[in-house]
This record gives structure tokens, sequence and C-alpha cells, in this order.
């Protein structure tokens, strides 16, 4: 019947509704006039009053929008206004009273009917409100009773939000204040962290949502990693930074950030850094269109160049950034956009000269271990001479300042990749000393969370389609890092750099890749499937260290390094090749990139770089002698 009277149309129930208000204030009336009459009296004067009285208030009632109100989304605010629209009608219906003459005290049937009105009409409304929300819940919400962690006013907000949705069903509070367990919260217990456990037994709790907005990210930590053997979906609001400009709604919940799993409180940034090599300059990104390019573009454009130039090899890369850019552009900041190859020396230098740049943050690299290791001729085509052939066009063109986003995979290379960083770092250091031109800068960090093909969207998407999570090794080890705070300190690293720096940022703690993936299938409400559970959910599956890859990544090569004004960015002092040593190395690779001579290539970056031990044997696809035409 329930599901029935909610399918009707919204007229419908406008009618029903008219209809019980004109049913209750005719019962009303009859009673107020009915305690000070005569049957006599009455009969003979009132019936006309008592059949008026429904029109009349029906009538107030449309006109204050009482019916266009759904009831079980029902607030305070209608709560007033339903109060208003029964005080005006129970005033004029008392004066219709005086009209008719009535002559058996006016005051208390006045008061009597207004009173009553009040509470009948008020309370039907609550009723109503009770009833289909609780019929809801009981129909709709099996399976998904809810737990609210935060009894704040965030928390409460989101109670709030909850009873308009049929989705969840909040059943108690978890706080971790000692003054307000054990009380009640818009009817809903609020207990202790300690409770949880029974809660979830008694309640049958599946989903717990954090609403915490101004908890440290530590403490987020903690919390998360006290509901993680719970194997039960949990979901947060966002920061309150997020949420500052509007009430707390249900869209705003999402999944448990993987920055909250790490803990790493975010870095603090030096304003009069920022802003040093870029504020009113012509400032030029290479890679633009890329994970860390396009997070530079995004930052840099707020600090106020005077041209953003964005350099991309990549046509799709280059419109997506172009198109964010010119919607987030409210300045007066020049934007252009360049496709070109960092291999392109004579693009570059026209580029240089012809705009008059002064800083580049050089990000153009070919990064994924395994496909450099498969296309190794093209790795070091790119990453080394589209490195160096900026920082030439650079020195050519009177280039204030360049900045090189390196890799943790420099350090001790296990990879072409890593090993071509590492050159790429030489080079700058070597053409630093060479010249006094340009300021050569190198940053050097590790993973950066959500970049492309990074660990974390894939685990997200295998977990969404079932499984299973795949892990190279379960001793797998890496730095992580938030996009938007490695740029941040790249930026001010930049502007630190006297010429020769190699800069390293910190990275906080290894966290292991096995045990991230566990997490992430726990706070998703599901198990992980293996020999002590068979009947879980998500299996891990081990698919071996893939070519190139360690199972351990460094920042530093020696321990000789120091900090800075920064506690977040240290300054290593690396061992690096004189020019003319590097210009005769250099112009051997290239010659074996055009020979396609792998084995060589892959000698001259052993001798050149002490510290590269290749984890694996030449894996490019052209040195492969199985590989035909056919």
């Amino acid at each position: 019947m329930i599901e029935k009277f909610l399918s009707l149309s919204h007229v419908k129930k406008q009618v029903i509704l008219a209809l019980l208000d004109a049913f209750i204030i005719c019962l009303v009336a009859l009673i107020s006039l009915s305690i000070y009459s005569t049957a006599s009296n009455f009969i003979d004067n009132y019936i006309l009053l008592i059949f008026i009285s429904p029109l009349l208030a029906v009538s107030i009632f449309i006109y204050y929008g009482l019916y266009r109100e759904i009831i079980r989304y029902m607030g305070f605010d209608s709560l007033w206004i339903i109060f208003k629209a029964v005080s005006i009608y129970a005033l004029l219906w008392g004066l219709c009273a005086q009209l008719f003459e009535f002559q058996y005290m006016f005051e208390p049937v006045f008061i009597t009917n207004w009173s009553l009105t009040v509470i009948a009409i008020i309370g039907s409304r609550v009723f109503g409100k009770w009833f289909f929300s609780h019929s809801i819940g009981t129909s709709q919400l099996s399976g998904k009773n809810v737990v609210v962690y935060g009894a704040g006013s965030a928390g409460r907000q989101l109670v709030i939000a909850l009873s308009q949705s049929s989705e969840y069903n909040p059943v108690a509070f978890i706080d971790d204040s000692s003054e307000i367990q054990n009380n009640f919260i818009n009817g809903i217990e609020v207990f202790s962290s300690a409770n949880f456990e029974k809660l979830i037994k008694s309640k049958r709790v599946t989903v717990v949502l954090l609403a915490i907005p101004s908890a440290s990210r530590a403490r987020r930590r903690e919390i998360i990693k006290f509901l993680e053997p719970y194997s039960i979906l949990v979901r947060a609001l966002p920061g309150v930074a997020e949420i500052a400009q509007g009430k707390v709604k249900i869209d705003d919940l999402h999944d448990i950030n993987i920055k909250d799993l790490l803990g790493r409180e975010p870095a603090l940034s030096d304003a009069s850094l920022l802003g040093l090599n870029i504020k009113d300059k012509v400032v030029m990104v290479t890679g633009a269109g890329g994970s860390i390019g396009s997070e530079l573009c995004r930052q840099i454009l707020l600090l106020n160049p005077k041209v953003l130039i964005l350099y991309e090899l990549s046509e799709l890369a280059l419109y997506q950034i172009d198109k964010e850019l010119t919607e987030m552009n409210h300045t007066d900041v020049k934007l252009l956009s360049f496709l070109g190859s960092v291999t392109n020396t004579n693009r570059l230098e026209h580029l240089f000269k012809k705009l008059h740049v002064q800083t580049i943050y050089h990000a153009a690299a070919y990064k994924h271990v395994p496909i450099v290791e498969l296309n190794s001729t093209e790795g070091i085509n790119n990453n080394i001479f589209g490195t160096l052939n900026c920082a030439q066009a650079a020195i050519n063109s009177n280039i204030e300042t360049f900045v090189l986003i390196s890799s943790d995979k420099a350090v001790r290379p296990t990879n072409t990749m890593g090993a071509t960083k590492r050159f790429s770092e030489m080079i700058l250091q070597a053409l630093s000393i060479n010249q006094i031109k340009t300021r050569f800068t190198m940053v050097r960090f590790g993973n950066v969370l959500g970049s492309s093909g990074s660990v974390i969207p894939l685990f997200k998407k295998q977990i969404k389609n079932g499984g299973p999570v795949t892990v190279t090794d379960p001793e797998m080890m890496r730095y992580f890092m938030t996009i938007s705070e490695a740029v941040g300190l790249v930026i001010q690293a930049g502007a630190m750099g006297k010429g020769g720096d190699v800069f390293v940022l910190d990275m906080g703690e290894l966290v292991n890749i096995k045990e991230l993936a566990e997490k992430m299938i726990h706070l998703s409400g599901l198990q992980v499937k293996n020999a002590s559970r068979p009947d879980g959910d998500i299996e891990i599956e081990y698919t071996g260290i893939r070519p190139g890859e360690k199972l351990y990544e460094e920042l530093f090569i020696s321990e000789n390094y120091f900090s800075t004004n920064n506690p977040l960015i240290m300054s290593a002092n690396e061992k690096m090749l004189a020019w003319n040593e590097l210009k005769i190395i250099l112009n051997e690779l290239e010659e074996s990139i055009i020979k396609n001579d792998h084995e060589k290539l892959r000698n001259i970056l052993i001798s050149s770089i002490s510290e590269f031990k290749p984890q694996s044997e030449i894996s490019d696809l052209l040195h492969d002698k199985n590989i035909t035409e056919s």
C-alpha cells in the first residue's frame, strides 16, 4: 500500500493531503465550537462556520506552499511555515466567527481552535515524515546500515542528509569525545570506538562514513588503521576547505583517499620561493600534457607568469591541458601551446629566442620502466638527448633558470629508464660548471599518486572488477607523494638552486605494495582471498618483477647530502663527469642509436654510470631475434 501511494503522481498526493487537512480542520473547528456552545445554539448558528473553515485553511495552505513540500524530506523551516499558515488561518477564522456573531466566550474558542489546529496539522506532518521514512528505510535499506564516525557539525549535517536518501540508514555515531558518548543526537546514539565491534554485529553495520573533515591526515590514518580489520566499506567526507562553501551533502562522500592511508601531512609552501622564477616571467613546461607537466602548468598559472608556454609531443594531451588551463585562466596570463619533440633542437632554440623564455621546467620524458626497457633506443634518445637539446638551446638563448624533473630511479639504477635519468642529471651537472648563462637545477623524487600508469588507479579498477589485484612481488616497496605536493616542492627547489644542484624531496616512509593492496581491499568492504580465507572476495596475484624493476627505491646515491631551509627538500652532493668526458660518451651513444646497437648502448651506460647494475638482460624488442617481419 505504501509503495502504491509513493508511486502516485505529485498532484494526486497533493489532493489527498488537502482532503486530509480539510477533514482535520473541520474536526478541530467542531471540537472548538462544541466545547463552548449548547446543542441548539450550535446547530442554528455555526454549521456554516465549520464548513467554511476547510475552504479558508486549504486556500491559505496552498498560498504558503504547504502542498509543494515532500513530507518525508521536511525540515524545521517547513514547520515554521506551517505554524505561520495555521496562525493566519486561525485569526481569519476567528474574524469569521465574529461576523457570525458568535456570542459564547470568543477568546477561549479562538485560542482552542488555533492551538488544536497547530498541533493537528504539524503533528500529521511529523507523523507522516516518521512513518514514510521508517517504511522506506525498512524496505530499501537492508544491508546498508551505517555508522557515522564523528558526531560533530559535519556528522550531524551528514545524518540529516542521509535521512533524505534511500542509500544509507544511520544507526549509530562513533565519537572520541567522552562528553557526548552515551547520548543521542537526532535520535541516534553516540558510542565510543571501544563499542565498534559490538555495533557491527548487533546493528549489522556494513558501511562506515567518516565525518571528520578537520582531522589531521595522521589522525585519519589512525582511524582507518583501526577500521581496516573489519572489512567494511569506508567512505569519507572531503576536507574542511572543500566543504567550506556549502552544506554537507551525500554527494560529498567519496572513497577513502589513498593520501589518508599514507598518513603524510601536506607540505607547507614558502610563498617567497614559489613566485621567484615565475611571477611576471615567460615560463615554459616541456611534457606539459603529462601527469607532472600538467600539474606544473596548473600551479604556475596561479602564480601569474607573464606568458605560460606548453610544449608537448602528444596532440591529444596538449589539447586537453590547453582546454583546462584556458577555462581556469581568469587573469591576463598569455597561454601558448606548441606541438613538438624535445629531440628537435632547431624548433626549441627558435621558440626560446622568439618568445624570450626565462624559466623552463623540463618534465618531458619516457618514464614507464617496462616500456622503456622494450624500447631502449627511443628511451635513451628522448630522455638523454632530449634533455641535452633543451639544455644547450637554453644556454644559447640565455635562459635564466632550467629545472629538470628527475626520478628516484636515477639512484643506483637497475633499468634503462633510471640510467637515462641519472645521465640527464650528469649532463646538467657538467653544463653548470662549463657555463654561467643558465642556472641548472635537478629535483629528484619517487612515485606520485594518481599519475598515468600508477599502481593506485590500477588497484581501484581491479577491485571494482572483482579482482584479482596484481602485485609484482610481496616484498615490493615504493615511495609515494601527491602530485600537487611534489610539484609545489619542485617549484620551491628550483628557486633555491645556485647552479648544478641536485635536490631530493623527502618522500616519507617506504610503502609495502602488498600491504597497500590489502588495505584498499579491506576498506572497500571486501576480504582478501587466500589460503587462510578461501571464501574471501579478492585475490592478490603475484606476477613477478618485470624487466628493469627493483624491490626497493632509493633517493640518494651517497650519504653526502644536507638539509635546506625546507625540511622536505634536501640537497645531494653527487659525483659527476666533466663536460669533455661526457661529450665523448654522448657521441658514442648517438652513434650506437643510429646503428641500433643495443649491446654497445648498454655497455656505454654501465661504464659511464658506475652505479648502473641492470636487473635484466637487454629486452629491446628490436634486439629480440625471435621477432621477424612475419
